[in-house]
């Protein structure tokens, strides 16, 4: 059986970490680019994406978004929901983390790290009622 609500908020993670790798492969290229997801001075998701903790063993972390999120989508397409349960709860860890890194260490918000880590809340909780 499909799970519904974890199927469209694995879609909208991959359309946030598809959206971050887009943005870090034009910011890293053309100068001067300026991502419609920078706001202000103190709100810059390229200063995110091109910071120290924008890249995980090398890969850009909206990369490891799109992976993650192609196998959650697969996931609640068959309907695994406690395999779901699992990896979406190592990546809330890492989106912690993450969040850290973010807040504290670069000194910045950004939208689309922050909506990245609610779509990875929603799919915990979404998940875990669904699977117990």
């Amino acid at each position: 059986m499909i799970a519904w609500i974890p199927l469209v908020v694995a879609a909208a993670g991959f359309g946030l970490s598809w959206y971050a790798y887009h943005v870090e492969q034009f910011a890293g290229k053309k100068k001067g680019y300026h991502a419609s997801c920078d706001f202000g001075e103190h709100s810059l998701c390229t200063k995110a994406f091109l910071s120290a903790y924008g890249k995980t063993f090398g890969v850009s972390n909206g990369t490891w978004g799109i992976l993650f999120y192609l196998v959650a989508v697969i996931l609640a397409l068959l309907g695994e929901i406690q395999y779901l349960f699992l990896i979406s709860s190592l990546s809330l860890l890492a989106s912690l983390y993450l969040a850290y890194a973010l807040y504290v260490k670069v000194k910045t918000f950004c939208v689309v790290c922050t909506s990245i880590y609610v779509v990875n809340i929603l799919l915990v909780i979404s998940t875990y009622f669904l699977g117990f």
